[in-house]
């Protein structure tokens, strides 16, 4: 499910950012990178600093990303990519520099001249990250409908199939929203957290237990000192900070869509 999620996230990064698919497999996909996104997500500072000062020409990476090495049969020569892995992330950043929040227009099928209308959903892509000494990164698109208040999971993989445009589309009228996108943004909020709230939480009572066995072992190295000294403190704020569970929340980015 997972890696499905990640495959069509770069689908979509990709295509909308210009780069070639050059092959889209199910579980893979290779692209060719264009100048800008090179820069943005491959970590090559000194090698476009060189290009650019010696007027050389240059060649963005080609790059082959594995979203789920199981399900590939044949060798294969990529980078295998998930949730919480570097690549992903900065690809994740790259999205917000280049556009946090878009409003797009189903396209109409000019053949029927037809009049359509469109009705408004606020989508808001989030990154929900669980973390102790173990990582574990979730992605969830949730849209709502503005007109009646419903909300969607999956959102984002719902639209993939869509033609969408940033113009509305000529002979087309769009409803206006009745719930304001703001208003929206707390709903979909409220939802996530319901989400989170509803998730097994086992992996945080584990990290507790492991904190407290780390903890009494930490102590037994210390045991029969009257006072314990500063390294005592420093290595328990350490075993803090490694063991402690929490959950961040993120909004990657979010749209305005007006759809049939």
């Amino acid at each position: 499910m997972f890696g499905a999620q990640v495959h069509d996230y770069l689908y979509t990064f990709f295509k909308e950012t210009n780069c070639d698919i050059l092959l889209d497999e199910e579980h893979y996909l290779t692209v060719q990178l264009t100048i800008d996104i090179d820069k943005k997500i491959m970590n090559r500072p000194f090698y476009w600093k060189y290009i650019e000062s010696t007027n050389s020409e240059p060649n963005p990476a080609r790059l082959t990303l594995i979203t789920d090495r199981t399900k590939v049969e044949k060798q294969l020569f990529g980078e295998v990519i998930h949730f919480g892995s570097a690549r992903l992330n900065q690809i994740f950043k790259a999205t917000k520099e280049l556009g946090s929040f878009v409003q797009m227009y189903e396209k109409e099928d000019s053949s029927t001249g037809k009049f359509t209308t469109l009705t408004p959903y606020f989508c808001v892509n989030y990154k929900v990250s669980y973390y102790c000494d173990q990582t574990k990164e979730r992605l969830y698109s949730l849209g709502i409908n503005l007109i009646n208040g419903a909300i969607e999971d999956n959102f984002h993989e719902s639209i993939c199939e869509l033609s969408l445009d940033p113009k509305m589309p000529e002979g087309a009228f769009c409803l206006q929203y009745i719930i304001k996108p703001s208003r929206a943004l707390e709903r979909l909020d409220l939802m996530i957290q319901k989400i989170i709230q509803q998730d097994d939480h086992t992996w945080a009572e584990d990290a507790k237990k492991r904190w407290i066995r780390e903890l009494e072992v930490l102590d037994y190295f210390y045991e029969g000192e009257e006072t314990r000294p500063e390294s005592y403190e420093i290595e328990k704020k350490a075993l803090e900070e490694r063991f402690n569970p929490r959950i961040k929340v993120e909004i990657i980015n979010g749209g305005l869509f007006y759809l049939k």
